[in-house]
């Protein structure tokens, strides 16, 4: 599943693309792909017609206040989760859609933002106008601090972890906890702080907090210069992969020799997950 660097490399290409056009047209292809909504045709409907004013992003989420194509009022708000394997395609001539192709924008000039998903667990909602995204897209209710947020800081880790006798890799996978952290970036994170994923997170010293939460940022600032990571499903609006998995430290190196001290990288299931680390750098 995209993680935040993902999803922020995502927002970055659609602001770019698409932040300022007016929505002609709207076409889905999948229902399921519409979460709000109930009657797709009313999503398509609610946006043609208006214009993206920005594209933002909460956690995972993806959310693009509207405004009438017309007056510049308010037109609500369009939010999307990628889920496992959903992506948006930027179309600039004209061709057929693939078998998985869900939802079919075209801006002006008939230019076309196409939302493809393999797997259709990707969602979409339309939040009217006067209402706050969380109101209809209720999962936002759920999710804590940014990472690169003020609200996020080493002490705040201490009080939310205090007495806490899950395993670390399980709390920051956690989305109420910190948002947008997923299995790579937990297990990038750890190692960068020198913490076994399977230590108590109630346990953790003052220290070791300080630097899960420098390491936290860092590892996350790192993959978002690199376009987020690719082992599977993950590509730009432009069909380009992420580069920050080459340059993993532990995530999917089951076997192969530390970067730092050369022991072999191990895996094993914690908490329903695999995670990735080094015994000796994080022992």
């Amino acid at each position: 599943m995209p993680e935040l660097p993902e999803v922020e490399t995502v927002r970055r290409g659609l602001h770019g693309h698409s932040a300022g056009q007016r929505i002609e047209a709207v076409q889905v292809l999948r229902e399921r792909a519409i979460a709000h909504p109930p009657d797709p045709e009313l999503f398509c409907l609610a946006l043609r017609d208006t214009c993206i004013k920005e594209w933002q992003r909460r956690g995972k989420y993806l959310l693009a206040p509207l405004v009438d194509g017309d007056d510049g009022s308010d037109a609500g708000t369009w939010g999307v989760h990628l889920r496992m394997t959903g992506q948006f395609h930027w179309i600039q001539e004209n061709r057929e859609p693939c078998r998985h192709t869900r939802v079919r924008l075209w801006l002006q000039g008939q230019r076309e933002l196409r939302f493809v998903d393999s797997r259709s667990f990707a969602q979409m909602w339309f939040v009217p106008a006067g209402s706050p995204p969380e109101s209809v897209i209720t999962g936002l209710t759920r999710l804590g601090p940014e990472p690169f947020s003020e609200g996020f800081t080493a002490a705040y880790l201490r009080q939310k972890l205090k007495g806490s006798a899950r395993p670390i890799k399980s709390a920051l996978l956690d989305q109420s906890l910190l948002a947008g952290i997923g299995n790579i970036y937990a297990d990038e994170s750890l190692f960068a702080a020198g913490i076994a994923p399977d230590t108590p997170a109630g346990r953790l010293t003052g220290t070791q907090l300080e630097r899960l939460h420098r390491a936290v940022v860092g590892v996350l600032n790192v993959s978002i210069g690199e376009g987020g990571t690719t082992f599977s499903d993950f590509r730009d609006l432009s069909g380009v992969n992420g580069n920050y998995g080459g340059m993993a430290w532990v995530y999917r190196r089951t076997g192969e020799p530390c970067r730092t001290c050369g022991t072999a990288i191990e895996r094993r299931r914690l908490s329903g997950r695999s995670s990735h680390w080094c015994p000796r750098c994080q022992g």
